[in-house]
């Protein structure tokens, strides 16, 4: 550093004090970097979380159509036979008695797909 290229250099920063200084301005930007970025993630995080997806309430008292197809997880609109059959087995395997599931919960699906049945029948 002795060289004459270097004195205009020495004149503004002192090279005993150029790396504090360097790792000051890496500190701040690393700082304001991590802040945009933890905002950044909260704005796009999904509104919705998982539990959020299934339903909260418990059953009716009757079975009703809007019931039987959360019980199989249809919607009300686009319900056919197919769907239903479909719908039926794959809930009923996941909550089969047998498998370790509740039987009330197999009785509730069971009574869903005869009721879903009857309804597009009509």
């Amino acid at each position: 550093m002795d060289d004459a290229r270097f004195a205009d250099l020495r004149y503004f920063m002192p090279v005993d004090q150029a790396t504090p200084f360097l790792i000051g301005v890496g500190m701040t930007v690393t700082g304001t970097a991590g802040r945009f970025s933890i905002k950044a993630a909260q704005k796009y995080k999904p509104s919705r979380t998982i539990r959020s997806v299934y339903y909260k309430g418990g059953f009716d008292n009757e079975m009703n159509k809007r019931e039987a197809a959360l019980i199989l997880g249809l919607k009300e609109r686009d319900i056919n036979r197919a769907k239903i059959k479909e719908a039926y087995r794959k809930t009923l395997m996941l909550n089969h008695p047998d498998k370790g599931g509740s039987p009330y919960l197999a009785s509730k699906i069971i009574e869903a797909k005869n009721f879903l049945e009857k309804v597009v029948r009509k």
